[in-house]
């Protein structure tokens, strides 16, 4: 069997195996198609079945999360943690609280994070959980019962040696505070590494909430380097207005860019003379409001509730929000205005088809796991600095990160290059991670 035929074999299994997990499957798919080159270059990792060992998580949990509203009523949630691969290190990979979670979606996002962590060149594995819970609307006493059910399963399956849970959509401070609590309350234990994302004042690491969105605009100036450009003077679309999105924006205004507009699942907002940043923390972290609030509040800014941010006249756009926001009719419309580079600061925000006709325009394309991989990374920085019972600055941290975002950029580049494909960042991301967690699982022997 030649390397294509085997790896649709492979694909054809994990599409038989995985029934209904659609995003995964588009995951798993995109990567295993970029990789024909290099396993022809590697026999050895079709004979030791590395492809197909990696495509199976080492560990899938799943439980059931009770718990009681302000007004006394019983709730039954599920709880989801994926422990993929272990090769680099412990598993490493956020928890997301959001009604759309399921099973396919937190594999998705953990084999995702498996070439993501590798990408840092730190030693982390890859794993995601969460929960299908909405904490919007509830109250912090509710979140906190919620979140003391949740680890109260989880902490059998997790420490800073094992597993180590960040934060995700729906999971911000005040739920790792929760879910810390709760681990410290089962285990009698204040294992700081066990989490990351916690507090500055109790083992946090200074620039963890920025590192996500800071790290994708690093990873965008990196690419508009290559082509003789950068932020400055640039207009720019970030979707969402989330951690992520709130501090994308804040990085391109600091590179000199202007972001001309940003949404959330309500719609979108255009303002041309640049997203006030203050007034944007305000409305989104401060109230917890929609994005409309915003274009109340601020004249000469428009909300619109119909079409897609990505309409809107830009030289880069930064996705921020969530998987398959960006389609293949925002990626003609993105061409046609003239777009620049895309950088994906969510996790596989843009379709297949969508990155083709960004491909075939030569539109710079940051995939998600090399562009947002500043998050995990500023993660695995806080576990170093938790094991050494050490805390950096604020300046110190932001320049590891930014050093971190380079190496990732330059790693992905140059596979690219070494492969064929010249400024073909997602070849260069899949078949870099694939690599290093290939040669450590080869290493490991069939385990």
């Amino acid at each position: 069997m030649d390397v294509t035929a085997r790896i649709e074999s492979v694909y054809a299994q994990i599409v038989r195996r995985n029934p209904g997990e659609a995003e995964f499957h588009q995951a798993a798919g995109e990567v295993l198609h970029t990789l024909a080159p290099v396993l022809r270059a590697h026999p050895d990792h079709l004979d030791a079945r590395i492809v197909e060992r990696l495509c199976e998580p080492e560990r899938q949990i799943i439980f059931r999360v009770p718990w009681v509203d302000d007004q006394g009523d019983i709730h039954v949630n599920r709880g989801f943690r994926v422990e993929f691969n272990s090769a680099l290190g412990p598993y490493k990979g956020g928890l997301r609280f959001h009604p759309s979670v399921n099973l396919g979606i937190v594999k998705f996002l953990g084999f995702e994070q498996i070439f993501k962590n590798a990408l840092t060149g730190l030693s982390i594995g890859g794993g995601k959980g969460g929960a299908d819970f909405d904490p919007k609307g509830r109250s912090d006493s509710e979140v906190m019962r919620f979140c003391q059910s949740f680890m109260t399963e989880l902490h059998r399956h997790i420490g800073e040696h094992t597993d180590v849970p960040a934060g995700d959509i729906g999971v911000g401070g005040r739920e790792i505070g929760y879910l810390f609590g709760q681990y410290k309350r089962l285990t009698n234990r204040f294992e700081a590494g066990v989490l990351t994302g916690k507090g500055v004042g109790w083992g946090g690491s200074h620039a963890r909430t920025e590192a996500t969105g800071y790290g994708t605009v690093h990873f965008a100036q990196e690419m508009l380097r290559t082509r003789g450009r950068q932020f400055d003077g640039c207009d720019v679309v970030v979707s969402g207005s989330g951690n992520v999105a709130v501090y994308a924006v804040e990085k391109v205004h600091a590179l000199g860019g202007r972001v001309v507009a940003c949404s959330d699942s309500s719609g979108f907002v255009v303002d041309r003379d640049g997203i006030d940043l203050g007034l944007l923390k305000e409305v989104k972290e401060a109230r917890r409001a929609r994005i409309a609030e915003y274009a109340r509040a601020r004249q000469g800014a428009v909300f619109s509730d119909r079409g897609s941010v990505f309409e809107v006249d830009c030289d880069i756009a930064l996705p921020c929000a969530t998987q398959n926001e960006l389609d293949e009719q925002d990626a003609v419309t993105l061409v046609k205005n003239g777009v620049l580079a895309v950088a994906e600061g969510a996790n596989m925000p843009c379709t297949p088809a969508a990155v083709e006709i960004l491909r075939e325009a030569g539109v710079l394309f940051g995939p998600g796991k090399a562009a947002n991989a500043g998050g995990v990374a500023t993660s695995a920085l806080e576990m170093r600095q938790n094991a050494a019972r050490d805390r950096w600055t604020f300046e110190q941290t932001e320049a590891r990160l930014a050093a971190v975002m380079s190496d990732v950029h330059a790693l992905c580049r140059a596979t690219a290059e070494e492969y064929g494909a010249p400024d073909d960042y997602a070849l260069g991301a899949n078949v870099a991670g694939y690599l290093r967690v290939a040669e450590a699982m080869a290493a490991h022997g069939v385990v």
